[in-house]
């Protein structure tokens, strides 16, 4: 999606402090954070929000699971707990149309 700003960030774009990168995933901070630790996981493949995944993207979803996983213990945040987010559509504060899973720690989180 030439529009997305993600999607400007995978094709090499945009520039991200990254984290984790493979085939099909990316993992960079977010810009504006809201804990001590704030990366953003997204697929590569573009998909807009948590409700247009699709049967055929259940697979790269299950991946995308092991991906936040490896990113916690690159972040050495995995011992001592995080948080996952995703906002989906306005109501849910999605502001990148793109679907993405926020990983917070480093600090204990308010609840």
């Amino acid at each position: 999606m030439s529009d997305c700003i993600f999607c400007k960030i995978v094709d090499g774009e945009i520039p991200a402090n990254k984290v984790y990168e493979d085939e099909h995933f990316l993992a960079f901070h977010d810009i504006r954070p809201k804990a001590k630790i704030h990366v953003l996981v997204i697929p590569k493949k573009h998909i807009p929000t948590f409700m247009d995944i699709q049967e055929e993207d259940l697979t790269l979803i299950g991946k995308l699971h092991q991906v936040i996983q490896t990113v916690a213990k690159k972040l050495e945040i995995d011992e001592t707990g995080f948080r996952v987010i995703n906002n989906c559509k306005e109501h849910g504060g999605q502001e990148v149309y793109h679907l993405h899973y926020h990983v917070l720690g480093g600090e204990k989180l308010p609840i």
